[in-house]
């Protein structure tokens, strides 16, 4: 760091009671008062550097205090000693209270050529601001003095030599031994290149309050040569050092809401202006920042109570990369503490809806044809080969579209796993989530079944029509073998849901024993029946049909069936409980108007006496027609 030092005479400053003095043969003539501290020196010295000084003993003799003095006591002594010879060091640590204090008592080259105002603004431009570290610190002590410091243009300065070594080739940065984290003075020109590349200022500059902060990355970022993922790697280290950590748990967060104390108060404006500062930052490119750091200052931004807008644009910049984030990364809480709801669903919905939006306006899959395309191909011309070239540019973006919506499906179901759990989670909501995600983008149905599950044994205290609902999401066919396993025992169903899985498993069960004939003239009479009572066509054949696929499910979402009993002994007994629920409604149903009955109702009558059997044989994979009865 470098450092100026000024006259040659010893310190003679000392203290006698409240009183500061000058050791000297001669008697003091001159009392000054600087922030209640009294000062015995002589005029003489003073005064032939300090033009302030000259014309108050002229205009006002009796005038010895000096109001609100830059710098306090320290900054005068500065001077004082100045003017008497004695020896001063200057440094990047006290330049700017020197230099306002200076500029306060004007000491000028009016009054004496090469006066104090001079020697600093030399020793500022031509060492201060050509070193890296004495840059930064000088910024930050401008801190103290603002409105001075911005008169004298000191922090203008000391952000445009900041900005030009960032945009500069790091073997021009002069850098101090106690500079970097990163890079010191010894380092060689290829190291410093390296060390560039990954922005070695970001962790330097994050020491910076987030004005000066805020106007230092606009200059930085002004220049133009800075790629965006540093800037954003910038962004997240600052992030990281100033904001408060995210993990809070909503009794902390309540506390401060709730607390009346204006230090308090004080401190959470401080860190939102900080957040909202750090949003408008963010660069504009796609990958400047990863889609985990967005979701953290999201999740930032519900703790502080950030601006809507500010959420907004969080929300959106989160959508054109959703396909990064992970289900831990969703787990936004809530913007009150006082809500019931473990996690702010609505911030998420918003994320999926801006998703779909942009996903809306990927370029169409089929090519674009005009007078050209009719022409015959060895006549074509380098314009249409030019339409091809961008037909097929069309077909990879939309390629990854497609792409990237498949994995957000997959996030989706397991971030509906995890809020399942949530027993204060409206059904409306977790339906609408449900159902945000294109139907084909689900290649299966596993992950969705599992968070309905959980849904449901959350909420115990669901109605028919309610569990109905929920179950309109799924789609029997593209459930796992696991999965219809488990759906077929599971006593949370509606009924429909349970027949709709044993067909699709049968289905699927005799096309694979019948090289792909589905033999649906095999099935009863009486199971058509309660099919076509559940609009389902038992003679239509793709219906039926099943795609095999491997399921995205990680180990810890696959269905375990080890632990089921047979479906012969407790299938049996599922099915008679929802047949005898669904029979007592329907006799309800009846009975209220006026003995008619039901379609539906007949087709449940339909059902042996012994369901056990019929469904066994219906659950049969290599059983002739022979055994049926």
């Amino acid at each position: 760091m470098k450092f100026m030092k000024l006259g040659s005479r010893p310190d003679t400053f000392y203290t006698s009671e409240d009183l500061r003095c000058v050791s000297s043969e001669v008697s003091s003539d001159y009392t000054i008062e600087i922030s209640g501290s009294r000062y015995h020196l002589h005029k003489f010295p003073l005064l032939s550097k300090c033009l302030r000084l000259q014309r108050m003993c002229s205009e006002s003799p009796e005038s010895n205090q000096l109001p609100d003095f830059p710098g306090g006591v320290e900054a005068f002594e500065l001077c004082a000693k100045y003017c008497y010879g004695m020896t001063i060091t200057i440094s990047a640590y006290n330049i700017v209270a020197a230099r306002c204090a200076a500029e306060y008592l004007q000491m000028s080259e009016e009054v004496e050529k090469g006066n104090l105002v001079y020697k600093l603004e030399v020793f500022l431009n031509t060492c201060i601001l050509n070193g890296w570290r004495d840059s930064i610190v000088t910024l930050h002590t401008t801190k103290a003095f603002p409105l001075w410091s911005e008169d004298l243009a000191i922090t203008s300065r000391c952000i445009e030599a900041i900005a030009s070594k960032v945009l500069s080739h790091p073997s021009k940065v002069s850098l101090s031994h106690s500079h970097s984290r990163r890079v010191r003075d010894d380092d060689t020109s290829s190291n410093r290149a390296a060390a560039a590349s990954r922005g070695w200022w970001a962790e330097d500059i994050a020491e910076l309050g987030i004005d000066l902060y805020w106007r230092t990355m606009i200059a930085i970022k002004s220049g133009g040569k800075v790629p965006s993922s540093l800037i954003g790697d910038a962004l997240r280290v600052y992030a990281s050092k100033w904001l408060p950590s995210l993990q809070r748990n909503r009794k902390q967060v309540g506390k401060k809401e709730d607390s009346d104390s204006d230090s308090e108060s004080d401190v959470s404006s401080k860190h939102r202006l900080l957040l909202e500062s750090i949003i408008s930052l963010l660069p504009a490119e796609k990958a400047a920042v990863s889609c985990s750091f967005l979701l953290k200052l999201l999740k930032a931004a519900n703790i502080l109570n950030a601006s809507s807008s500010s959420k907004m644009e969080l929300a959106r910049r989160v959508a054109l990369q959703l396909e990064e984030a992970t289900v831990s990364d969703l787990l936004i809480p809530p913007t009150s503490y006082k809500s019931e709801m473990l996690y702010d669903v609505d911030v998420v919905a918003t994320i999926l809806e801006q998703f779909m939006i942009l996903g809306q306006t990927s370029p169409p899959t089929s090519p674009l044809r005009g007078k050209k395309g009719m022409m015959d191909r060895r006549q074509r011309s380098r314009s249409a080969e030019n339409i091809d070239l961008e037909f097929q540019e069309s077909r990879r973006s939309s390629s990854a579209s497609h792409s990237s919506k498949l994995k957000v499906a997959k996030l989706v179901d397991g971030y509906l796993q995890q809020i399942a759990r949530d027993v204060s989670l409206p059904l409306s909501k977790f339906v609408s989530l449900a159902e945000s995600v294109p139907e084909f983008s689900r290649l299966d149905h596993d992950d969705l079944y599992r968070a309905i599950d959980i849904y449901l044994k959350a909420h115990k205290n669901l109605n028919k029509s309610e569990r109905k609902r929920i179950c309109r999401v799924l789609d029997c066919k593209k459930l796992s073998m696991e999965a219809c396993m488990h759906a077929a025992q599971n006593e949370m169903l509606p009924l429909r849901v349970v027949v709709q899985v044993l067909f699709y498993e049968q289905a699927r069960a005799a096309a694979a024993t019948n090289n792909g004939e589905v033999k649906m003239t095999e099935l009863p009479s009486n199971i058509k029946a309660l099919l076509a009572a559940h609009n389902i066509d038992p003679s239509n054949p793709s219906a039926a049909a099943f795609s095999t696929t491997t399921s995205m499910a990680g180990p810890e979402d696959q269905w375990s069936v080890s632990g089921l009993k047979s479906p012969k002994s407790k299938l049996s007994g599922t099915l008679r409980s929802k047949l005898a629920e669904d029979e007592e409604i329907d006799e309800r149903f009846m009975n209220q108007g006026g003995g008619r009955t039901p379609s539906r109702f007949k087709a449940f009558c339909a059902i042996p006496g012994r369901p056990k059997k019929m469904f066994s044989k219906f659950l049969s994979i290599n059983r002739n027609s022979n055994d049926k009865n």
